[in-house]
């Protein structure tokens, strides 16, 4: 029997609280709702590319965020060495991510993700400020709140793929 996506209840609010609880609520809300529109699908249903000619489909977005949960959370934030999964896997398919998303892999691709965004909580949790700063080779000074504000911009994007991509395959829709 195939792989099947789990149910998944997004998470709300806090409506009430300080800069960093609501922010991270936000976060939380975009992280389930990419999750939410994964949910009931089977593996060749994630994997499955509907908009040619991207090669994107709701795995490779699982994948993709994967990675840049890991690249800003656990790499930029946190300040620790990390290896990434895809992303600088094939120089030759920068979008690998997305190219190589595969049904057999679905399961273990989604139980990646969810590993990577306990990983992120965690090291969010080790910093003790939303002022906490890194330096990034190309950006310069860059403070956890701008990572938190990014990733939320970054999910709510590829969310917005995923209304498109659910739609494609099943007729579903929704927020």
């Amino acid at each position: 029997m195939s792989w099947t996506a789990p149910e998944v209840q997004r998470n709300d609010g806090p409506f009430v609280g300080d800069e960093r609880a609501v922010l991270l609520g936000f976060l939380e809300f975009q992280r389930s709702t990419l999750l939410w529109k994964c949910s009931g699908l089977t593996g060749e249903q994630l994997a499955r590319r509907t908009v040619p000619p991207s090669p994107m489909s709701l795995l490779g977005i699982v994948r993709h965020l994967a990675d840049v949960e890991l690249g800003w959370f656990v790499q930029r934030v946190a300040g620790e060495p990390i290896e990434f999964r895809f992303f600088d896997t094939d120089a030759d398919d920068p979008d690998v991510d997305f190219t190589q998303a595969a049904a057999e892999n679905a399961e273990q691709d989604h139980a990646l993700l969810l590993a990577r965004m306990d990983e992120s909580r965690a090291a969010l949790a080790r910093v003790a400020s939303l002022d906490h700063t890194f330096e990034h080779p190309k950006m310069g000074t860059v403070s956890t709140r701008w990572v938190i504000m990014h990733m939320i911009e970054e999910y709510a994007r590829h969310n917005g793929h995923a209304d498109f991509l659910r739609e494609q395959i099943d007729g579903e829709t929704g927020e």
